[in-house]
């Protein structure tokens, strides 16, 4: 399952959906109401956080959980729970890094409020990332790096990420985007890590370094965090880092996968730790400064918290408008206040949250090394609701955990294949369909024969999936990597000519043509 597949904190607190067209210097969101919340009402929900924290991971199973909360400018949480890795003593603390998935887009757009000011958001991404096209020219020359950020370029739903799954790196996967159908540009939205990243490549390829220094050199070292890095290497060598843990079928967690995000650095790849990140949640609630020093611009910090995209339209009378700021969810709540929240999530072993309310001058950041099961989320709700009316609202855990589950089983085939038909049709012999196949957006296809059986090769490696038969032309394999959505049907057309592959096929692009060779 992909990062933002994951963003269910959007589903509760500001949805994905539409987008108007940008402006050079938008409107700004109505003016925030007076505070209603004082330190005695913070000091309420920050000493439910420990009960609340243990008690998720003992239902959840979850091993480890990082907390940091900053109100009025003061760390009044930075602290950590459980372990950094199943089986070892080592235990999570303030400085354990945790790989941050989609947490990392309102990061990027700090960067980028950093790097390029106000007027640099409007600027189209073409002649700064020359090999990024959409299929649209038109488009592909006007899109601007505020529309990428915002999710409203067209591209469709995670477009480039069963790519990046495939082991394509980010050139390949940034300069394909253009076989992608488009929806109405700014008019649509679609939730795209690589649409982003092709926008902060932009901001970085202006200024003539690569985005990991641009982000390095922008925040991370004006403000002190230290153990922040928009490079995987930088997390997977550091001692104190928190593993990536998936739950086995008999509840357990165990760290199964290594997840390297660096082709969508600037949308997943950030890591950090929970000191790092309040030291984060400080400069975005001073509007940019911290400790006195101005580190990003005011108003180009201010602008990436503006709802710039109609993510969610109310579905009922009495419902309420989400949207998607630069990098952000943006909402507003029962008081008026404007919320900015998001979640991020790798399928093999991470999830966690960020929420602040300005008006309150209050945020929390929560951390965990295992793949979603609602406990980054749930800690952020519960502990709003109880600096808010004293006490959760309700138990948030199993519809937080059921969204997640609910988004999962969406990407599953119709097809149940552990169930061959009772008349289900013998496969051809094996050289039927052997043989090469190609398609210009997912490259090469090999069909052999190996070991008494047709083996499948996708991808640049390429990766090997062993075929099972399940009726006539039709086999199928099970997926791996972030997106993947179980078993999956390989159709042979009769003639074997083509070969169509199911689940990346949900843009039609899916279909492989034989080369001959």
């Amino acid at each position: 399952m992909s990062t933002v597949r994951w963003l269910v904190t959007a589903g509760l607190v500001a949805l994905l959906g539409a987008a108007p067209s940008p402006s050079p210097t938008p409107d700004p969101p109505p003016p925030q109401p007076p505070p209603v919340l004082d330190r005695a009402d913070v000091d309420r929900a920050v000493g439910r956080l420990d009960a609340t924290v243990t008690e998720l991971m003992k239902r959840t199973g979850v091993p480890g959980v990082s907390v940091a909360v900053v109100y009025e400018d003061r760390v009044l949480v930075v602290k950590g729970y459980g372990v950094r890795e199943v089986g070892k003593a080592a235990k999570v603390d303030a400085d354990t890094v945790f790989q941050l998935a989609s947490v990392s887009k309102p990061i990027a757009s700090t960067v980028v409020a950093g790097a390029v000011g106000v007027e640099g958001w409007q600027r189209p991404v073409a002649p700064d990332l020359p090999e990024f096209r959409l299929k649209d020219p038109w488009v592909s020359s006007h899109v601007t790096v505020a529309d990428l950020f915002s999710h409203r370029s067209g591209l469709p739903d995670h477009a480039g990420d069963l790519l990046e799954d495939l082991g394509y790196d980010q050139a390949y996967i940034l300069s394909h985007l253009r076989y992608e159908p488009l929806a109405p540009f700014r008019a649509s939205y679609a939730y795209t890590n690589f649409g982003l990243t092709a926008a902060a490549e932009a901001v970085a390829g202006r200024e003539g370094v690569p985005w990991e220094k641009l982000a390095e050199d922008t925040l991370y070292k004006p403000a002190g965090m230290d153990d922040t890095s928009s490079r995987f290497e930088d997390f997977a060598t550091n001692p104190d880092r928190a593993v990536g843990h998936v739950q086995e079928s008999d509840g357990s967690w165990k760290p199964r996968y290594v997840r390297d995000p660096d082709a969508q650095s600037p949308a997943g790849g950030v890591s950090s730790s929970a000191g790092d990140m309040a030291t984060w949640l400080r400069l975005q609630l001073a509007n940019g400064e911290l400790d006195g020093r101005r580190i990003v611009d005011e108003d180009a910090l201010t602008l990436t918290h503006h709802p710039e995209a109609v993510a969610s339209p109310p579905r009922a009378p009495a419902g309420r408008t989400g949207f998607y700021g630069l990098g952000w969810n943006v909402s507003y709540d029962d008081e008026g206040r404007l919320r900015l929240s998001h979640t991020g999530a790798f399928a093999l072993g991470a999830h966690t949250n960020v929420t602040m309310l300005p008006g309150e001058q209050l945020g929390i950041v929560v951390l965990t090394n295992g793949a979603p099961a609602g406990v980054a989320d749930t800690v952020a709700l519960d502990f709003f609701d109880t600096a808010q009316d004293g006490e959760p609202s309700r138990d948030w855990l199993p519809l937080v955990d059921g969204l997640y589950q609910q988004q999962e089983d969406a990407g599953r085939s119709e097809t149940d294949y552990a169930k061959v038909p009772a008349d289900a049709t013998p496969a051809k012999a094996a050289d039927a369909y052997a043989g090469t196949y190609a398609n210009d957006y997912f490259g090469r296809l090999t069909v052999t024969e190996e070991g008494g059986g047709l083996v499948l090769k996708l991808g640049p490696e390429p990766q090997t999936y062993r075929l099972t038969h399940y009726d006539g032309d039709t086999f199928s394999f099970a997926t791996r990597g972030e997106n993947a959505v179980g078993p999956t049907g390989v159709t042979f057309s009769p003639d074997g000519k083509t070969v169509r592959v199911e689940y990346l096929d949900q843009e039609g692009l899916g279909t492989f043509t034989r080369t001959g060779s």
